[in-house]
This record gives structure tokens, C-alpha cells and sequence, in this order.
């Protein structure tokens, strides 16, 4: 049994854990904001083509060998427009977030990497590139898993304690473990609070996140076509999990992206939304380091002897 990967259909079960978060909060709210624009599949980058993974143009195909300028615009204008919007949108509310900045994205544009350190959001780290991890060899997944530490310490002022990689290969988690340094990662979608991993005398910490909550709805969904549509879909979420968690607890994930919600029709959401769970009390508006220090103060570092059989 992989111990860093395990299949388990039942979690805490029936009863799950009371978490117990800071100020009676019922519900642990935590935004992310990804910055990959620049780190996506280009010949600029060494790949074979442009990028036609969650594309804006319907039916996009790669060219390869060749630039396609069009694909490559709708990734610039997220680093040059939309995440300045996104930032002003939460820096305006005085609500925290945490940024999967891969490591080449803020390479191109370490403005954004300073602005983030200074605002006092998370840098977690995205990967070096924004491609699928899962073909590439470990000595290259390793020494990009370094690379972006360092990339973020530099722009940022912070190492990173986070990770995300999105597309993982299976060394993924085992390297980070090996590197040290790190409080979690959020390469998983199975529980709404974070659990621990163990292998022999290691423990790790998942903090899942949600593809739900997401607005790659908007490329994916034809029911989300809308900034009306996404709000409705985050209110919904957020108002079932702040009824439940009048006994259970729990954290609600959301996932936006610069060069998605960033645009004006779809940040019109993010706002409302922001807006809206502001006007509840007992929500706790957080970073995902922040929970992930809060469980581990609440409930500890599990430690398997290596001796007991898996």
C-alpha cells in the first residue's frame, strides 16, 4: 500500500473530528488564488506548443512547433490585469488569502511575488511549471520543487510551508516529505478538514481543496456561464456549511484564478460573495497555513512505530 496515497472511502466516518476553530467560528472559509500564468505550456518555455488546458477558445488545439499568440494573450492578461483586481478585491475587505504560485510564473513577474509578501497573504508553492507532473522524471520534479521554494522566498520574503501541484505525479508527496520544511500540501479533493498520513516514524498534513468550489466551473460547466451562476454556486456551498457546522464544523474551499475571475463580469462575484459571507458572524476568514497550524496545535502529530505492520 502506497502510504503517502492511500484509497479510503471512510475518512473520519460518521463522527467526524470537532476542529474547534478560532472564535466559535462554524465555518473555516479559505480562498485561494492561483498564479500560473507564465509557468503554462509554451514554446517559450522549451515545450512543443502553447497551452490548450482550460482554454478560453472553444476547441483550441496545440500548435506545435509554433507560438500560438491567442492561447498565450489569455494567460498574460491574468498576470497583467486580473491579479491586481483579485488583490484589490480581498485587500479592500481586509480578508487573507493563500496565493499556489508556481514557481516560473513568479520567476516572469516577481512583482506579484513582493506584493503578496507585503499584503501578508500565503505563498504556496504550485509547481515550477503548471503542467502534469505526472510523466516527469523524480531528479527533475525534485529540483523544481527547490527551484519554486527558492523563487518564493526571494519575491515573497517567505519560504513556503504549503504546496499544491494540481497534476502530481506519485513522487510528489514523498519528495516534500524527504525536503522538509513543509506544514502540508492540498493535492487531494476527499474531506472538507485536514487529515494526517503516516509511513513508519513520518507524519504529513493534507488540507484538501475543492475543484468544486471552483471557477474552472466557468470552462468546464455549461450550467456556469455567469458570474450570477458561480456566486449562486459559492452562497449554497457556504450556506449548508455554516448550518451544518452548528455541531459539525468544517472548511470551505475556494479556488479562483487570476486569469478567470479576474476579468470584470466574473470578479463581480468573488466580490458578492466576499461581501456576503462578511455579513455573517462566526466565520473564520483564513489562510490555509493557518489551519494547518491549528490542527497540529489541536490535534497533534501522529507518530507510527515502524515496527507495527501497515
Amino acid at each position: 500500500m502506497d502510504p503517502w496515497h492511500p484509497r479510503d472511502l471512510r475518512g473520519y466516518g460518521r463522527n467526524p473530528p470537532h476542529p474547534r476553530w478560532p472564535f466559535g467560528a462554524r465555518i473555516a472559509l479559505q480562498c485561494v488564488v492561483n498564479l500560473e500564468e507564465g509557468a503554462e505550456r509554451t514554446i517559450l518555455n522549451g515545450d512543443d506548443g502553447s497551452e490548450d488546458y482550460l482554454p478560453e477558445l472553444a476547441g483550441m488545439r496545440r500548435r506545435l512547433g509554433r507560438r500560438h499568440y491567442s492561447a498565450e494573450g489569455l494567460f498574460d492578461y491574468g498576470a497583467r490585469v486580473g491579479f491586481w483586481r483579485l488583490l484589490r478585491l480581498f485587500d479592500e475587505r481586509q480578508i487573507p488569502f493563500t496565493a499556489f504560485a508556481s514557481g516560473r510564473a513568479l520567476e516572469l513577474d516577481p512583482e506579484a511575488g513582493a506584493a503578496l509578501g507585503q499584503l501578508g497573504h500565503e505563498v504556496a508553492g504550485h509547481g515550477y511549471r503548471w503542467i502534469d507532473y505526472q510523466d516527469v522524471d523524480e531528479t527533475t520534479e525534485r529540483e523544481h520543487i527547490a527551484r519554486t521554494c527558492r523563487i518564493i522566498a526571494e519575491t515573497s520574503g517567505r519560504q513556503p510551508v504549503g504546496w499544491y501541484t494540481g497534476r502530481v505525479s506519485p513522487n510528489t508527496r514523498r519528495l516534500l516529505v524527504e525536503q522538509g520544511g513543509f506544514l502540508y500540501d492540498s493535492d487531494a479533493y476527499d474531506d472538507e478538514r485536514p487529515y494526517w498520513l503516516t509511513d513508519g516514524d513520518r507524519s504529513h498534513l493534507v488540507v484538501p481543496y475543492s475543484l468544486v468550489t471552483n471557477d474552472i466551473r466557468y470552462l468546464l460547466s455549461p450550467g456556469c456561464a455567469t458570474a450570477e451562476d458561480f456566486f449562486i454556486l459559492l452562497r449554497d456551498a457556504f450556506d449548508m456549511l455554516r448550518f451544518e457546522g452548528r455541531e459539525r464544523p468544517a472548511m470551505m474551499s475556494v479556488g479562483l484564478h487570476s486569469r478567470i475571475s479576474g476579468h470584470p463580469s466574473r470578479a463581480r462575484a468573488v466580490a458578492r460573495f466576499l461581501d456576503y459571507a462578511s455579513g455573517f458572524d462566526a466565520v473564520w476568514f483564513c489562510r490555509r497555513q493557518e489551519i494547518a497550524e491549528h490542527w497540529i496545535a489541536h490535534f497533534g502529530q501522529p507518530h507510527r512505530d515502524s515496527s507495527e505492520t501497515p
